[in-house]
């Protein structure tokens, strides 16, 4: 939805890759590369001297408020309450918008999959065996107290995040040796010779804290009293699980460089907190939320019939988008004994009707969604390629044969909700697994009953969830689905106590190490990690640790259509859907640059409010 002025972790996916290039790089001493910027696999599009990124309009007016609602997480956030302005360790349930408070050493481009341009740093010393990056700082960097930003508060926020962060960043820093100040205005940082490739690209990323702020404060505890920060926005008020508001800081010491010219228009940015998403469409139609972004297809097709639209007050728009398409889909533990056997799994997928679905409950809107890669080059279509054979074949015999044919996909039904094919064919991979049916009910290979739970925060998906419910009851699975409070569902992922959860997973034009998040076989048994169904598959992980460190777009496109194969074929989750667009309605009050960047819709982050267009509907503050 967003232009991010970081590399923020996304439930553990991060858009940033691998090698140090720059389009003028100058030769430093001793072996060392100077770059005003990081990239992935080529030159940076911006040269040194830029002056903005194009896709802004320089001269965008400040002022106005942005009222919206949470649309993704990091670290402990939680998308329908909070309890803490710490968003960045494990306790706790993290307020949005925090991440606005803080500056990073380099900020991203919304024009280029895996490029960062200096913020806080101004340029970046690589060693020649790029284990080794020197930092050099601006020196008008300041904390909103106005002390001094110093090399000194980036080394404590490295080194904090990866001892005491939450898991998601204790994890993608392992590998980061570590942080120090070498002078006030030089941060350097070493990494492992075990490093990713795109783990500079991270740090770059990360959130810079006060180390004087910090200094006699647990930094793992929940607190109410928001950290000293830098970046372009403060908090400002707040209620605890109701609204959480920021205002730009006027004085911000970085407003006139070059990544983010253009940006950071709004003088108030307020986010409000809704259990029900009924309630808070109600509040947009009022005018207390001013932008959304729309996720379900029955409330765009027919709940946007209200006079605010028909007098054009608030329009309604469908938005191109870039970004990588999310693997949304209903994840299975496979940590409980019950979803052990692939075959069990697989005969899930064939008790979801997604063409009824589609046509029935979301007006035939979406497309269905069939690999971990979706609607990218990094795809697996079709039988292995030589290239991709020549990378599955040391691993014949520990993965499925299917890996070096067709990639699997979920069942096409007739359409009917109840397709007795499709059901015949489960009831066949579920007698296969060793399950036994009296009567009504199927029991599991142990005798016990087959029961399952789908558990969510969020009653969005129960009609989409209850015709799945029905055929599992048609093959003798019972199931329900249980509805717990946000605090409670945060629990119970971080602790893995559940049998099936819907995810929706963030995407990345380039991947890396952050899979080892997703999909490693150590995040499947660290609490709060993002691998929720539990993957622990040496091949994976031997496929993810090539990935984070092949240097060319080419070799990684083979090796992630080799790793989609492998996770495939291990049918760990019932995929659900996707839309190649963005579904956005807002009050008439925005105006928008003439460009937008090429992998995100640019709204509402490079949007500013036009005072004449809110006067004239009414809604000027």
């Amino acid at each position: 939805m967003k232009v991010t002025r970081r590399t923020a972790l996304l439930y553990g996916q991060t858009a940033f890759g691998a090698l140090l290039l720059s389009r003028l790089p100058a030769k430093a001493a001793d072996g060392e590369t100077e770059t005003h910027g990081l990239s992935t696999f080529g030159e940076l599009a911006e040269a040194p001297d830029f002056k903005h990124f194009r896709y802004v309009n320089p001269n965008a007016p400040k002022g106005g408020n942005l009222a919206i609602q949470i649309y993704n997480t990091s670290g402990n956030q939680n998308f329908e309450t909070f309890d803490t302005f710490n968003i960045y360790v494990f306790k706790g349930d993290g307020a949005a918008g925090m991440d606005m408070t803080f500056d990073t050493l380099m900020s991203g481009s919304g024009d280029e999959p895996g490029s960062a341009y200096g913020l806080v740093a101004k340029t970046v010393k690589v060693s020649a065996d790029k284990l080794t990056y020197r930092f050099m700082l601006r020196p008008e960097a300041r904390f909103h107290d106005g002390s001094k930003l110093t090399a000194k508060d980036v080394a404590f926020s490295l080194n904090i995040l990866k001892e005491k962060g939450h898991p998601v960043y204790r994890s993608i820093l392992s590998e980061m040796a570590g942080a120090e100040a070498e002078a006030d205005d030089i941060a350097t940082i070493k990494f492992t010779p075990r490093r990713s490739r795109d783990l500079h690209l991270v740090v770059a990323g990360m959130p810079i804290f006060s180390s004087a702020w910090w200094a006699n404060r647990d930094f793992e505890a929940s607190t109410l009293e928001a950290p000293l920060g830098s970046g372009p926005y403060r908090l400002s008020r707040y209620e605890q699980g109701r609204f959480v508001e920021f205002e730009r800081v006027k004085d911000y010491w970085g407003k006139d460089l070059p990544v983010n010219v253009g940006t950071n228009n709004f003088d108030r940015i307020r986010y409000e907190y809704f259990r029900e998403r009924q309630v808070a469409f109600e509040a947009f139609k009022s005018g207390q939320l001013n932008f959304v972004e729309e996720y379900t297809a029955r409330q765009w097709a027919t709940g946007y019939d209200f006079p605010a639209v028909r007098e054009g007050r608030v329009k309604k728009e469908e938005l191109p988008n870039g970004a990588p398409t999310p693997t949304q889909g209903w994840y299975f533990n496979t940590r409980r004994p019950m979803f052990r056997d692939p075959r069990i799994r697989e005969a899930f997928s064939f008790a979801f009707d997604f063409e009824w679905t589609n046509k029935n409950i979301m007006y035939s809107a979406y497309k269905r969604t069939t690999s971990f890669f979706e609607n990218s080059d990094m795809k697996a279509v079709g039988k292995p390629t030589p290239e991709e054979l020549a990378i599955l074949e040391p691993f014949r015999g520990k993965v499925p044969e299917e890996c070096f044919n067709e990639p699997w996909v979920p069942p096409v039904s007739d359409g009917s909700g109840s397709d007795r094919n499709m059901l015949r064919r489960a009831d066949e991979l579920l007698r296969a697994a060793g399950c036994k049916r009296e009567g009504n009910r199927l029991r599991l290979p142990d005798g016990s009953p087959f029961e399952v739970e789908f558990l969510d925060s969020s009653g969005a998906l129960t009609p989409h969830t209850e015709p799945f419910q029905a055929n599992l009851r048609r093959l003798g699975i019972e199931s329900r689905i249980r509805l717990v409070d946000a605090a409670q569902y945060k629990r119970r992922l971080d602790a893995f106590d559940f049998d099936i959860v819907t995810l929706a997973m963030g995407g990345s034009q380039t991947p890396g190490d952050s899979l080892r998040i997703v999909y490693g076989s150590e995040a499947a048994k660290t609490p709060g990690s993002r691998n929720l169904a539990g993957i622990s598959d040496p091949v994976v992980d031997d496929l993810i640790a090539r990935i984070a460190r092949v240097d060319n777009r080419k070799e990684l496109n083979i090796l992630c259509k080799s790793l989609d194969r492998v996770l495939r074929a291990g049918r760990y989750w019932v995929p659900m859907w996707y839309k190649g667009a963005s579904l956005v309605a807002h009050w008439d009050v925005f105006s928008r640059p003439e460009t937008t960047p090429k992998y995100t819709t640019g709204a509402p982050s490079i949007w500013w409010w036009d005072a004449a267009k809110a006067r004239r509907i009414g809604l000027q503050p």
